[in-house]
């Protein structure tokens, strides 16, 4: 398993002019590859191979005067620029072709420089090489300080240089792991996600969510406030941009420390883990998008599938549309929609349910079903003959709105 690890590096001056320098000889490789292959489409001329393409915005690029500066950097950045390029394309293709799944995938753009993230990548062939002495030795940039915060498993196959928009420099290495699974545990859980509550378990347990963007608001509208007070194009303005940036990479971080930390611990003490597999794209379009994009359910949840597949559990995604909040975890009987004020409610068989622990539940039941991880035993609730009334509801019709933590999901 192929797995990524960043560190912070600390460039002196001369490395960040070095580094600058990448930024934009391998922007420009990039830019120049787009403009040649809409050229030739525009033309009616054959498409670029990847080979011509190189020898075109590279090879040929660096014996005239106007591109002759690409030699002052490692020409694996510029290739690997041209790389960038290609699986762009690549995807582009294949969404067009309906091989890729998901959402429609745009063709490639060109790169701004005014852009407020920059990356570069260094591949073996580059020959980078971590040092003994714990600095990070890349081909015409030098020998960098890196703040190791654990060491590598393994000899890294790549690292990206990148710098955020707070003007934060990190290296990201690609190594390859062989973790071994971790001993077998005798729980399974089911995770509703929800905004008041960020998790709640099929256990009873109920995870606050921390809201790190709301707590950090006040601060935020602050220096939100000194830019717009700055004129536009004066360094001043580009001084409080940058201190925006940090403030809401602060918040960033906290909140994937904080995610990781309560992923790990899922993953540890359970066998496997079920979870909903929630629009978040389209609940980013309601008015709630801000307490949606603040409680980060899509990165929790691929934070979870990839530790399952790391340490040998089982990860599940249900069905979005499955009834979850409507149906009773104790006979099965599907109750109907309820108002979102509705935070609890009593089955006709006398089970009291919290809409959410209830959910958590069907979740957990859903998950067995569809994993098929039962051996045999029966895992879903016990099927009731239906009342008269209900004899002829369409199935559809379960699916006109569950509620995520007071969250309506078409």
């Amino acid at each position: 398993m192929q797995l990524r690890y960043n560190y912070r590096v600390y460039p002196t001056p001369s490395q960040q002019e070095a580094l600058a320098r990448a930024f934009g000889c391998a922007r420009v490789v990039f830019n120049d590859g787009l403009h040649a292959r809409r050229a030739a489409r525009e033309q009616g001329l054959p498409y670029l191979s990847d080979g011509d393409l190189s020898k075109q915005v590279i090879t040929a690029a660096k014996r005239t005067p106007q591109r002759q500066w690409l030699a002052e950097v490692s020409a694996v950045v510029l290739q690997q620029a041209l790389a960038d390029l290609n699986t762009a394309y690549r995807n582009f293709f294949s969404s067009l072709s309906g091989k890729r799944t998901g959402r429609k995938v745009a063709p490639p753009r060109f790169r701004s420089r005014k852009d407020n993230r920059q990356t570069i990548r260094f591949t073996a062939n580059a020959r980078f090489k971590v040092l003994d002495n714990g600095q990070l030795r890349l081909p015409k940039i030098g020998d960098v300080q890196v703040r190791w915060s654990r060491q590598l498993p393994a000899e890294p196959s790549s690292v990206t240089v990148i710098r955020d928009a707070a003007g934060r420099y990190f290296a990201s290495f690609v190594v390859a792991t062989t973790d071994e699974a971790l001993p077998c545990a005798e729980s399974e859980v089911g995770i509703d996600l929800g905004l008041t509550h960020f998790a709640v378990l099929s256990d009873g347990t109920k995870v606050t969510a921390p809201r790190f963007l709301r707590r950090a608001a006040r601060k935020l509208r602050r220096l939100q406030q000194d830019v717009s007070r700055k004129q536009r194009g004066s360094q001043n303005r580009k001084k409080a941009v940058v201190k925006v940036a940090r403030a809401h990479a602060r918040v960033a971080d906290i909140r994937r420390d904080w995610q990781h930390k309560l992923s790990t611990r899922i993953i540890r003490e359970n066998q496997a883990v079920y979870v909903e597999d929630l629009c978040v794209a389209g609940l980013g379009r309601t008015r709630l998008a801000k307490s949606v994009h603040d409680a980060g359910w899509a990165s929790f949840t691929a934070m979870l599938e990839y530790k399952a597949a790391r340490y040998g559990r089982t990860f599940v995604k249900i069905d979005r549309f499955a009834p979850t909040s409507q149906t009773c975890s104790t006979c099965g009987r599907l109750d109907g929609p309820k108002p979102l004020s509705v935070r609890s409610w009593t089955c006709p068989c006398g089970t009291i349910h919290d809409r959410d622990v209830n959910a958590a539940k069907n979740v957990l039941a859903q998950g067995r079903w569809d994993n098929s991880n039962a051996c045999g035993a029966q895992v879903r609730p016990a099927p009731v003959p239906a009342p008269r009334r209900e004899a002829g509801v369409h199935p559809d019709a379960a699916r006109s709105t569950r509620s995520v933590e007071g969250i309506p999901v078409l």
